[in-house]
């Protein structure tokens, strides 16, 4: 099984959270700009945690992805929560 590094997992973070909150709603505008906004989001959360966003830890990442789930429960039905969140940890527990 390939081993992920923690970049790797911010970036599918960033990604998943743009596919659920962006890709996948209504929003309007153009695709960097709805990309950007996901980014300055995912980076407020982290920021919000105290997790460095350019060097977190396992530890730090799993208290972003929670906070982002609660976030997006206002926005988002629990399964596509679940479905993301699950997405993470997979990727999360393959980091070496």
């Amino acid at each position: 099984m390939a081993k992920n590094n923690i970049q790797e997992v911010v970036a599918a973070i960033i990604d998943c959270f743009y596919e659920a909150h962006c890709a996948a709603t209504e929003i309007e505008g153009n695709e960097l700009d709805l990309k950007q906004y996901c980014l300055s989001l995912v980076k407020g959360k982290f920021q919000e945690q105290g997790v460095d966003f350019n060097n977190p830890t396992k530890e730090g990442i799993l208290k972003v992805i929670n906070a982002l789930a609660a976030f997006s429960k206002d926005f988002r039905s629990q399964e596509v929560i679940d479905k993301h969140k699950s997405e993470i940890i997979v990727l999360l527990n393959k980091v070496e």
